[in-house]
């Protein structure tokens, strides 16, 4: 699947990120603790590296605690890195995270510590804001792309925040990555098809979560592929067309609205080992390409000196 979704207030926010960040002291990075490395930006990573960096791996119980606590682990191996996992929606973290900040930027006498906030669409920055400044600040939904410019919000305790847009990066070399941030939420539902996230969602479980399928849908027999899997929950639930026939679309869409919400547990969509995997494959595909390129490049240059020469 493609998916090109960077609309124009993205590569605004990632050129204002870059103008702020010599006057920041410390920055935090919110995730999505089912997708820890889909949803952390490599521009944000490539950017910040000389930075004190918070990682929050938030709706951690919406994933695998086993899994969270494994890419807390993979992530604190960088450089300058502490990570937390949060459920913001039922607890508020506030104490620590602020705890955490002074820790790594001690504060200074008559200034702030500037702390931006950072992460993909979605994944709860907004949230975060409002839980730290003890009301609400920035406006938060259940849609990507929420906050569209950045602001700043002193905490009246030594801290001012700095709220970003969510942004995402021009192009995703990982297909899967793609799928995962779209199967989440990170990815507006006009920029995707709603059967093409759900078959990806369907084979995972399949292969990951057949026990949970099982005990949701209470299946007679393991269904043998995510079209028939599908179908059956299309038919269970009535999404019918005329004659009978199962209507995709209006499954998937309930079928992917269902995981995103957590009906079907917690679920972790990628581990510390297939991710390493999955890039050794996605340099090989850049590789290839690069190839393809300069092999492209070079016949054209060779056509361009032929012509040259019998013009002469």
């Amino acid at each position: 699947m493609s998916i090109q979704w960077y609309p124009g207030h993205m590569h605004k926010a990632s050129k204002e990120m870059i103008e702020t960040l010599p006057l920041v002291n410390v920055v935090v990075e919110v995730l999505d603790a089912r997708i820890p490395y889909s949803s952390s930006n490599p521009f944000i990573g490539d950017l910040c590296t000389e930075k004190p960096c918070i990682k929050l791996l938030n709706k951690c119980d919406l994933a695998e605690p086993e899994n969270t606590k494994l890419w807390q682990d993979y992530f604190e191996l960088q450089s300058n890195t502490k990570t937390m996992a949060l459920d913001l929606q039922h607890h508020d973290p506030s104490k620590q995270i602020i705890d955490l900040i002074n820790k790594l930027s001690p504060q200074k006498e008559g200034r702030n510590t500037l702390v931006m906030v950072t992460g993909i669409p979605n994944v709860g920055k907004s949230s975060l804001i409002n839980c730290l400044a003890g009301k609400h600040i920035a406006k938060t939904g259940n849609e990507p792309a929420v906050t569209k410019g950045q602001q700043r919000i002193n905490l009246r305790n030594g801290i001012m925040l700095l709220d970003t847009p969510g942004i995402l990066w021009p192009k995703i070399d990982n297909p899967n990555g793609t799928y995962r941030l779209a199967t989440t939420g990170a990815i507006k539902d006009t920029a995707m098809t709603y059967e093409d996230v759900a078959f990806f969602a369907a084979e995972f479980l399949l292969a990951n979560y057949s026990d949970r399928l099982e005990e949701r849908f209470k299946f007679d027999q393991l269904p043998r592929s995510e079209i028939e899997l599908l179908e059956i929950i299309g038919a269970q639930r009535g999404c019918l067309r005329a004659g009978g026939k199962v209507d995709l679309e209006r499954v998937s869409t309930i079928f992917i609205n269902e995981l995103r919400a957590g009906i079907l547990g917690p679920v972790s969509y990628e581990t510390p080992a297939v991710i390493e995997e999955e890039m050794k494959q996605v340099a090989i595909l850049i590789a290839e390409k690069a190839e393809r390129e300069k092999i492209r490049l070079e016949k054209a240059a060779e056509r361009r000196r032929k012509a040259k020469a019998n013009r002469n």
